[in-house]
């Protein structure tokens, strides 16, 4: 079968590798659409970062595999003691692997295990014709869930995880720093849970236009606006309840601490490139907090399943497709010169 390989730093391939098999316990699933994401360009220009050059704890692989770990398709083998998932059965990929043992994992929060691997990143992933995943990865798609959002699941759990943990309300506000796939995730999963006061800052004139075409109706330039000022105007000087970075850029981390009201956090969802000096004397007169936030567990899966089937998500104007062949050029070397905003690649 044809896959994408990653060799290392700008080195991905297109070539011929052997079609996995089902062993007990797993599932093969015939890829619809995967993804491209920020990991995956930040691993192909700056690489190897976690992609394993010795074999993974858990999984065992290591450098060169086949990446992709945002993906839907259809389920076309299991392996044996699999009752959970059917053969043509669609799915949704959640591409984490954990321990189970850890403290994180026995509280519950696997999504920080000490050991934790991704699907597409530790093991070989769904940036190729098939992926066999265990049965445990799988989420059903409803049928009024098709394989194009159904390969958005992952990445807007992303979001959504970071949107519970801002413990923001309806009735609540909020701003959002960038508007790349991320931070649009943020905005629909804001909205999924009844808050309509949010603040979209984006310096990018074609991501100002994309999310404002999604409905967006507060959407500013830090180039022209002081965000602090906009949001502290905006909310009566109370400020915003929570405050959430996408951007991953020490303007947008000092300008969130500043947009926020007394007690409020600042959600961390962005990867962060270079270090970042924090003004703590700031967060100590306010009493706010910074708050990292990290993928997502199975319960954010269902979330953003059910507001999916319900039609809250919608692609227009943001997402956009390209043949595996073309993963490269069209996928992550637009992606980085910023032609698109998300691509998702057909094998």
């Amino acid at each position: 079968m044809r896959a994408a390989v990653y060799r290392g730093r700008e080195e991905l391939v297109v070539e011929d590798v052997p079609e996995p098999t089902c062993a007990a316990g797993q599932i093969k699933v015939k890829v619809g659409h995967n993804g491209i994401c920020g990991t995956d360009l930040h691993e192909y220009y700056a690489g190897p970062i976690f992609v394993p050059t010795e074999p993974h704890p858990l999984t065992g692989y290591r450098l060169p595999l086949t990446v992709g770990h945002e993906f839907s398709g259809t389920v076309v083998e299991v392996g044996a003691d699999v009752f959970d998932v059917a053969v043509g059965e669609h799915v949704a990929i959640e591409p984490v692997y954990r321990c189970g043992t850890c403290p994180p994992c026995l509280a519950g929060h696997y999504n920080i295990c000490r050991q934790i691997g991704f699907h597409g990143l530790m093991a070989p992933g769904g940036m190729a014709e098939y992926s066999v995943v265990p049965s445990w990865m799988a989420h059903r798609l409803p049928e009024s869930v098709g394989p194009e959002l159904g390969a958005l699941v992952e990445p807007m759990s992303v979001a959504y995880h970071a949107v519970r943990l801002g413990e923001v309300g309806p009735g609540g506000s909020a701003v959002i720093f960038g508007a790349g796939p991320i931070g649009i995730g943020i905005w629909f999963a804001l909205r999924g849970i009844g808050v309509e006061d949010i603040t979209v800052v984006e310096p990018s004139e074609t991501r100002r236009a994309a999310i404002a075409g999604l409905g967006a109706t507060d959407v500013v330039d830090p180039a022209r606006a002081d965000p602090a000022t906009h949001v502290m105007q905006r909310t009566g000087g109370r400020g915003a309840d929570a405050a959430f970075d996408a951007a991953g850029v020490a303007g947008s981390v000092a300008a969130g601490m500043s947009c926020l009201g007394a007690r409020k956090r600042l959600i961390a969802v962005a990867i962060y490139e270079h270090p970042i000096d924090t003004e703590l004397l700031k967060l100590v007169m306010n009493e706010t907090a910074i708050q990292g936030s990290l993928c997502y567990t199975a319960e954010d899966y269902r979330a953003v399943i059910d507001l999916m089937a319900r039609g809250h998500y919608d692609t227009t104007g943001w997402v956009e497709h390209v043949p595996l062949e073309q993963v490269v050029e069209e996928g992550f070397a637009a992606l980085r010169a910023g032609r698109k905003m998300k691509v998702l690649v057909d094998p």
